[in-house]
């Protein structure tokens, strides 16, 4: 206990073993070498003892090598100690000292035989090597190199890790009495040199040290042993430990290693025993009775362990214990009233577990309890009234259970509460009267209950949640602009059933965050509103209400503004150039959208869908490129990659600034008036995979004139011309450019969709397409990676079917009917082995039908109808082994024959801008299962995912019923 005492007054308080008086004096020799050591460094603030120290540690850090300065005494330095006698240098306590550079293997800090104590921890030395030479420290008892090399926060300093400490360091150090080297990665020597240290070690911490293999099990056995940390090695793995009864361990980490899987038993023999951290180990199977007997035990912290059973009564017996976390550890049962018993508690953290029953009364005679947590249990009944105990809070969370009834209230006052989290429970009522004299409130989180009152004059408050309650805020309540919270800047008020907004709201002069979304707000935005957080506002939502009519935005640094949903009409508002996200969707707006949207060069998220805009897309759109991330709703990593107006009135030719856009992967501009040639050009875009064109007034020949440009196309998978009025031959020259189809460029993977995808191939952001499958017109909201699909029907495409289109082996689907094509069917379509569907139907084909049709094995649906061919008359319908069953041909272009222009002015007019996410692709899945039985891929993918959920939602289904 007074090795620990010691250790930690020199760590913390090193200047009580410093030299305080003006009599002693260093060895000139030795203030030297200190002052070339300095030298070898710059003084730099990096991220590490910022981190660390200041915030984490308490600890200060700062250039403490600033003072040293030839031609002073060092007993005057800045954590220099000399000894009082013979005047050499005897400990330098340097952590936190903004040390950086290489530490050179030669440095003349080995030039201080006498140095006893050595603190150089929270410094970054470059990923320099530990040099053996501090070997040659005879006489140190002391040394704390730990978080040295490396910048980073933990734990992903280990993947950084790069130099190895020299294998002779750990031999050398026999009399080290306290050694502390986490965060540096020593893998490379074998635990077992650590047993060459003196049984008078007395500290050692390993933590954050990548170790490997086995740890010597005889290191529990040195007499003299208080502080043991082997944390956050998990390759590093322990027999099965048995303690003796006469061990003076006090701290033991043994937290994210591989254990055995036998537990420790005996752990009850360290009655010394203060601290003890057994986080992330699976080995226990219910937590150990044994652990319960430390009647000396301070700290217990067996969070992420997979407890899997529940809390013993016995957990009573650790009276002395201050802080116990057994957060996330599966445990199961009701919280034990013996806790009740732990009169010395300042921390209790049961979060994100599996308790049931009620919160016992007990837990109110915790009267030194500053931190209380029981978040994400399934905890149910009321809030016991003896809460209202615990007047020494700062910290109460108990959100995400079941909790009923109304929140106790008495007169009582928490005068250090400062962080209240009862959201999502069922809790009603009004808020009880000691939140309105809770002085260090910060932040209140009552989301997802059922209150139906509010208050004010908290003047510390800096974050407040409501959303989801009953509230009544009118300008006849006595809620009005006299209550005001002057230090609130988050305000959450969605679905809390306002008619208005809030009168306090002008009062808020600080407001960063404002929700008041999903409430019954009508009319226009008030004028005062423009007052409201006008230089410090950045997110506004205000969606799903009823507003009619908004001014223009005066808030200068805003950044989010959502204003959709509602039924606001008039023109666009002019946007601030801060503006990232903006959202007007489902509204009347209408006119044009004006050029001075280009002004907005930060926006990274435009939705203006289902609304009444009409005119010309401004030409600087393009050159958005570089930040838009989404345009209604469609992202990719860093450009746009959806740009989708189909749907819309938009009509004259194609701008070429959608070059700009080089991250585009889906162009869909289908049933428009688009009046233009085939955009020969689109072929730059790199990355485009889905081209869709339908459904306009497009004309003229697809064929390339010259023979030495690049390859047009080469990631196109979609390719959709159809119901236009293309002439002339099928292009050639890009069939043989679709290098995606042809399967010379990869694509990905068969089970992901097109889109953004995480590791597992599943789509948290996908495109949508509309297109016709098999005769069908399905919507597409996830387009698969494997969909090959080429659509020119209902053109005026004329000549033969080329041969070069057999090249196409992964191509699903070809619809070429409805033209004017000639000849016979090539034997080449028999290679295209991928094939579920192709319809040739009313041209002016002729000859045999080829035989080798009725080989690709996934075909299953053929039109061949409305021709002059013959043979194989069963060849046909769908599907293919049933039978010829024509499919009536689609409806005639729905294009006006005659070209007539639209009285909309020339350029692109935008009428509604849509998403294109109409019927959802389970549909199509369905029916293709059920009705062919193939594609088997298809069948097994959905087998596959069905057991997946099925096996998710039966481990699931014991957890919180959030």
């Amino acid at each position: 206990m007074a090795s620990l005492l010691f250790l930690c007054l020199f760590l913390f308080f090193p200047h009580l073993y410093a030299s305080s008086s003006g009599s002693y004096s260093c060895s000139n020799p030795e203030a030297t070498s200190l002052i070339q050591f300095k030298n070898s460094f710059s003084n730099t603030q990096t991220v590490l003892p910022a981190l660390y120290c200041d915030d984490f540690a308490g600890l200060k850090s700062y250039p403490k090598t600033n003072s040293w300065k030839e031609g002073t005494d060092c007993y005057s330095w800045d954590e220099v100690t000399c000894h009082h006698l013979n005047a050499h240098v005897t400990a330098l306590n340097l952590s936190c000292s903004w040390l950086y550079g290489n530490f050179p293997s030669n440095t003349t800090l080995f030039l201080l035989p006498h140095l006893q104590k050595l603190n150089l921890a929270y410094n970054d030395f470059n990923y320099s090597k530990i040099p053996s030479e501090f070997g040659r420290f005879t006489s140190l008892f002391y040394l704390n190199l730990s978080y040295t090399s490396f910048v980073g926060q933990i734990p992903s300093l280990v993947s950084h890790l790069s130099k190895l400490i020299s294998p002779g360091l750990v031999h050398n150090l026999t009399e080290v009495r306290h050694l502390f080297l986490d965060g540096i990665r020593i893998s490379s020597i074998n635990p077992h040199a650590f047993t060459n240290l003196s049984s008078s070690l007395r500290s050692l911490s390993l933590a954050y040290c990548d170790l490997q293999g086995k740890f010597p099990k005889n290191i529990f056995d040195l007499p003299n042993l208080n502080l043991l940390n082997l944390g956050n090695n998990q390759n590093l793995s322990l027999d099965h430990l048995k303690f003796n009864r006469s061990s003076n361990l006090e701290h033991l980490d043994l937290s994210w290693m591989s254990f055995s899987t036998e537990p420790i038993d005996s752990v009850d023999n360290l009655q010394a025993l203060k601290y003890l951290d057994l986080s992330g180990n699976s080995f226990l199977q219910g937590l150990s009775v044994s652990i319960t007997n430390l009647s000396s035990l301070e700290q217990l912290k067996i969070s992420y362990a997979n407890i899997c059973g529940g809390l013993p009564d016995s957990m009573g017996n650790l009276v002395s214990l201050k802080f116990l976390d057994l957060s996330y550890s599966n445990l199961l049962g009701p919280v034990p009233r013996s806790l009740g018993n732990l009169l010395q508690l300042t921390d209790l953290d049961l979060s994100r577990n599996q308790l049931s029953g009620q919160i016992p009364r007990s837990l109110g005679n915790l009267l030194q309890l500053t931190h209380l947590d029981l978040s994400n249990n399934q905890l149910s009944g009321q809030i016991p009234l003896s809460i209202l105990n615990l007047t020494q809070l700062e910290y109460l969370g108990i959100y995400e259970n079941s909790l009923e009834g109304s929140i106790p209230d008495e007169v009582t006052v928490f005068p250090n509460l400062k962080y209240l989290y009862l959201y999502n429970n069922l809790l009603n009522g009004t808020l009880p009267s000691w939140l309105y004299t809770a002085p260090s409130l910060k932040e209140i989180h009552l989301a997802q209950n059922q209150f139906f009152s509010m208050f004010s004059n908290l003047s510390n408050l800096q974050f407040l949640d409501l959303s989801y309650n009953s509230l009544s805020l009118t300008s006849n309540s006595t809620f009005s602009v006299n209550h005001i919270l002057p230090n609130l800047t988050s305000l959450l008020l969605s679905s809390c059933n306002l008619s208005e907004f809030p009168q306090f709201l002008k009062g808020l002069k600080s407001l960063e965050w404002l929700d008041l979304s999903y409430n019954r707000i009508e009319g226009k935005i008030p004028q005062w509103m423009q007052e409201v957080g006008i230089e410090s506002l950045r997110y506004l939502n205000i969606s799903h209400n009823s507003l009619t009519e908004v001014e223009q935005f005066p808030w200068k640094n805003i950044a989010f503004l959502d204003l959709s949903s509602n039924l606001i009409r008039g023109n666009l508002p002019i946007l601030a150039s801060t503006i990232n996200i903006f959202l007007i969707s489902n509204n009347s707006f209408n006119g044009e959208v004006s050029s001075l949207i280009c002004n907005a060069s930060a926006l990274q998220i435009l939705d203006l869908s289902h609304n009444n805009l009409s005119g010309k897309i401004p030409q600087c759109f393009g050159n958005l490129s570089n930040s838009l991330e989404f345009l209604n709703l469609k992202k990719n990593k860093d450009k746009l990659s959806n740009f989708n107006l189909n749907g819309n009135l938009l009509e004259g030719p194609l701008t070429p600034s959608i070059l700009n856009c080089k991250g585009l992967e889906v162009l869909n501009l289908g049933n428009n008036k688009i009046n233009d040639t085939f955009p020969h050009w689109l072929g730059g875009l790199p990355q485009l995979q889905v081209l869709v064109l339908k459904s306009n007034h497009m004309h003229g020949s697809l064929c390339v004139n010259s023979s030495k440009s690049s390859p047009f196309f080469s990631k196109i998978q979609i390719f959709d011309l159809s119901s236009n009025y293309f002439s002339g031959p099928l292009p050639v020259r890009y069939i043989n450019s679709f290098k995606a189809i042809i399967n010379l460029e990869k694509i990905g993977s068969t089970v992901s969709y097109m889109g953004e995808n995480d590791h597992g191939g599943r789509g948290f952001y996908t495109h949508s397409i509309g297109i016709v499958i098999k005769g069908q017109y399905m919507e597409l909201v996830k387009i698969f990676n494997m969909w090959m699909i080429i659509d020119l029907s209902n053109n005026q495409f004329e000549g033969g079917i080329p041969k070069v289109i057999g090249k196409l082996n992964l191509l699903k689907g070809l619809n070429l009917s409805h033209n004017n094509l000639n000849g016979g069917i090539p034997t080449s379509i028999g290679n295209l082995t991928s094939l579920e569907w192709l319809d040739l139907s009313s041209n002016r084909l002729s000859g045999t039908i080829p035989n080798r049709l009725a080989e690709l094995p996934f075909l299953s649906s053929l039109n061949v109808s409305e021709n002059q061919l013959h043979g194989n008359k069963g060849l046909c319908g769908f599907p293919v082994s049933k039978g010829c069953n024509i499919i009536e041909p689609p409806p005639p272009n729905v294009l006006e024959k005659d070209g007539s222009k639209s009285n909309f002015a020339f350029g692109w007019k935008m009428a509604l801008i849509g998403y294109g996410c109409g019927v959802v692709f389970g549909i199509f899945v369905g029916y293709v299962v059920f009705q062919t039985g193939k594609p088997k891929w298809l069948v097994n993918l959905v087998e596959n995912q069905h057991e997946k959920r099925r096996k998710r939602k039966s481990k699931k289904g014991n957890r919180s019923n959030r």
